[in-house]
């Protein structure tokens, strides 16, 4: 396998800015493999939950949740989140042993903090080009519906990773290249990224 100036790399991304297809795009390239959802089922044996409790809870955490937990002391079924952190924690960084690709998860956070070296980048747009995305993922919904879904599941992985790393994702200076994917374009963001991970002038 090719000495990538980079061989791990992480991708946080806003809701339907096509941070899993650039993952793809990426992947294919570099012939190196990339995780997303289908490595919560690494997270479900080692943690020991049902993949119905990983898959829901997994990148997103409600302001309501974190409530109960404080306000119950974390003796409830919600430090249930914590649990699987944990275990994701682990498994992010056995993943990251071989050249790799990790979107979302807070694996640039979680990789940090082990020592291990990554090229974080964060992939964003304007809502009407993620909107595209969206009509893609929930086809039928009209696009005020989708709109809110979109807010949505951008303020759950705010939270998610606010609470889990003490950092805002929006923060640009977590990473060390934040893409406009709409601006600049799917192909090409793939270019830049590639380019850099290779070691490219």
């Amino acid at each position: 396998m090719e000495n990538f100036k980079f061989p791990v790399i992480t991708i946080g991304r806003e809701y339907c800015a096509y941070g899993r297809t650039i993952a793809g795009i990426l992947s294919e390239r570099l012939g190196i493999p990339y995780y997303d959802k289908d490595f919560v089922k690494k997270t479900v044996i080692e943690s020991g939950f049902c993949e119905e409790d990983v898959n829901s809870e997994g990148e997103s955490i409600s302001a309501l949740s974190l409530f109960i937990e404080n306000f119950l002391n974390g003796t409830a079924a919600y430090n249930s989140y914590d649990d699987i952190f944990e275990a994701q924690k682990h498994v992010i960084v056995d993943l990251a042993k071989s050249p790799c690709i990790i979107v979302g998860r807070c694996a640039d956070f979680v990789l940090k903090e082990a020592g291990i070296k990554s090229l974080d980048i964060y992939l964003y747009a304007e809502t009407d080009f993620k909107l595209e995305r969206a009509r893609q993922l929930h086809p039928g919904l009209d696009d005020a519906h989708l709109k809110k879904i979109m807010k949505k599941q951008d303020e759950l992985r705010r939270i998610y990773y606010k609470h889990y790393t003490g950092h805002d994702n929006y923060d640009f200076s977590n990473y060390d290249l934040c893409l406009n994917t709409g601006i600049i374009g799917i192909d090409k963001c793939a270019d830049i990224i590639e380019d850099i991970v290779r070691g490219s002038k």
